[in-house]
């Protein structure tokens, strides 16, 4: 049981990685952005290109991978989703899923249709006992990873200058403007850190989620769960609530096999209908 919680922890703290940049686009910058799981995706085939055929070692892989998934997401956000912000929500659906579907074929003619798994050292293999719970190195590596992502962007979001522009470049843009803020800045640096963290997050994920064309439909509904249950008060809820999804399809996977994802939509439905605008909602929140 112990270890089945360990895995979900580390599940979801995965899955918070690859959501939080979407809770920040939707829950702050009010975009819908259906294609967030693209990024998670990119970053996951830059890591199996650098690493499996490269050659280059994992954990210099990883920080490439936030950096090459940012840079992609920069552009797109200063080509493309620039011209959605102030569009209807519909819009930015039809929009962003679009982007998907021209993704997914994209990848499979360059990079083919099987799934990839990222070779990694060998001491990430291994699993160690403690007080009777099966650990393995990999699922600590991702625990320690993301934690430390979590504490990192709620001090930012909550406590530094920028997470203060962001939050009234978001309210109100004109007012923003005349206070002096940068609020095409601010939205595209926003936006490159939260495509880089996607990245980063299908990075570290290939080898526990499976990496194929299909990686931004197969999930996206788990990443629109974890910012529609947590919330938008800030990082706390997102991170909650994938901690929970995460145990809640772990366990539910592993005890009871035959209901497939049943344990996740329950939760999502019974956290929603408790308190509608997620676990933390923004104040006054859309």
């Amino acid at each position: 049981m112990l270890t089945n919680l360990f895995d979900g922890v580390a599940y979801g703290m995965l899955l918070f990685v690859i959501a939080c940049g979407l809770s920040v686009t939707l829950g702050l910058m009010n975009l819908i952005n259906l294609a967030h799981g693209a990024f998670a995706m990119a970053g996951g085939y830059i890591t199996v290109v650098l690493v499996n055929r490269m050659g280059v070692p994992f954990f210099a892989a990883l920080p490439l991978a936030f950096v090459l998934s940012a840079l992609l997401g920069l552009v797109m956000e200063r080509t493309l989703y620039v011209h959605v912000y102030r569009k209807s929500h519909l819009e930015q659906v039809m929009f962003s899923i679009g982007l998907v579907f021209m993704a997914m074929p994209a990848v499979s003619f360059f990079l083919g249709s099987e799934q990839k798994f990222i070779t990694v050292p060998a001491f990430l293999d291994t699993r160690y006992e403690v007080f009777g719970v099966s650990m393995g190195a990999y699922r600590l590596l991702i625990i320690l990873v993301c934690g430390l992502l979590a504490a990192g962007l709620q001090f930012i979001v909550a406590r530094t200058r920028f997470g203060s522009q962001l939050r009234a470049a978001v309210d109100d843009p004109m007012v923003a403007r005349g206070l002096g803020i940068r609020v095409d800045a601010v939205f595209a640096t926003t936006f490159a850190v939260g495509s880089g963290l996607a990245g980063l997050g299908g990075a570290l994920g290939a080898n526990l989620l499976g990496l194929d064309p299909t990686f931004p439909v197969k999930y996206m509904v788990y990443f629109l769960i974890v910012v529609a249950v947590g919330g938008s008060a800030g990082m706390t809820g997102p991170l909650v609530a994938a901690i929970l999804l995460g145990i809640a399809d772990v366990s539910g996977k592993y005890y009871l096999p035959q209901f497939g994802s049943f344990f996740i939509y329950a939760l999502m439905i019974v956290v929603l209908l408790w308190r509608p605008q997620g676990l933390f909602a923004r104040p006054g929140g859309r």
